[in-house]
């Protein structure tokens, strides 16, 4: 069984790679990448494929059995053609199966729900594509956050607008597990799984990292509209959006979803404290 894994450069795609090469090891794994040259650590062979071009795909997808489609991060609108290169290519070279990393989200209320509903379309062409499917609706990671912890402390603590919303956090080396093994298990068919852990607070969160960082973060609520401005003015106006939109989602409950981790992989997802510790020590 030949697996491919595309934008297996990115960090999810290669946790995914890294993943199926300790269950199957790595002979029958592809690798798929706009630029080849930055995937060829992972140990596997590396095809070109660029999500904007169909022909990539046509060529990248020959011999492949299964193919994980990791979600673009170009403009909302843009994605869901790529997206859809990758399926019609998939049919066309006589895949068998596609499992695709959707998100966790809000299609209507939050700035982030563009990204959201272009995610719930390619979801429909997946499930509309004649192919044995299996779609995972990703959490959101924990892993920028501790990247900014430093951060966290100049600025004296956590400042966002999810207010007292629930987040339920994933981790890029949980999702890891999670896709090999929806690659892998043909129980899994034809089945859309939340792949998140337990939901917990920005208060809460700042707690964990207190614990295991040493740090003393407090967490500051604040209003959607000045969160945006200051994330515009340091991300820019697109990005800025974007990420208020998903920490407006956590304030509405968008992210506080029940978890479908155990059954999609056989064993319960980990808590929050395991994974900022887990990070922490790969990190020493």
């Amino acid at each position: 069984m030949k697996i491919a894994v595309t934008s297996a450069s990115g960090k999810l795609g290669a946790s995914i790679t890294k993943h199926l090469i300790q269950e199957i090891g790595n002979e029958n794994i592809i690798g798929i990448a706009r630029t080849p040259e930055k995937a060829k650590h992972l140990g596997v062979e590396i095809r070109q494929g660029d999500y904007n071009k169909r022909q990539d795909f046509d060529k990248a997808l020959q011999g492949i059995d299964a193919v994980l489609l990791v979600s673009g991060m170009d403009e909302p609108q843009k994605r869901i053609q790529q997206h859809r290169n990758v399926i019609d290519a998939a049919k066309q070279n006589g895949v068998q199966k596609i499992v695709y990393t959707s998100i966790v989200g809000n299609e209507d209320r939050t700035a982030f729900s563009p990204v959201v509903k272009s995610n719930r379309q390619t979801e429909k062409d997946i499930q509309e594509s004649g192919l044995q499917w299996v779609i995972g609706r990703n959490g959101i990671y924990i892993e920028p956050d501790l990247e900014y912890i430093d951060n966290y402390v100049k600025e004296g603590g956590i400042k966002n607008c999810a207010g007292d919303g629930k987040c339920a956090y994933t981790s890029r080396e949980e999702l890891g597990y999670a896709y090999a093994q929806l690659l892998l298990d043909e129980n899994n068919q034809n089945k859309v799984y939340n792949l998140v852990g337990n939901a917990i607070t920005q208060v809460e969160l700042a707690h964990l990292i207190n614990q295991v960082y040493g740090t003393n973060l407090t967490y500051y609520p604040m209003s959607v509209e000045a969160y945006e401005n200051e994330r515009k003015q340091a991300l820019g106006d697109f990005l800025g959006t974007i990420i208020a939109g998903i920490y407006e989602g956590i304030k509405i409950g968008a992210n506080d979803v029940s978890s479908d981790f155990e059954k999609a992989t056989g064993r319960p997802h980990k808590t929050p404290l395991d994974m900022i510790q887990e990070i922490k020590n790969a990190n020493i």
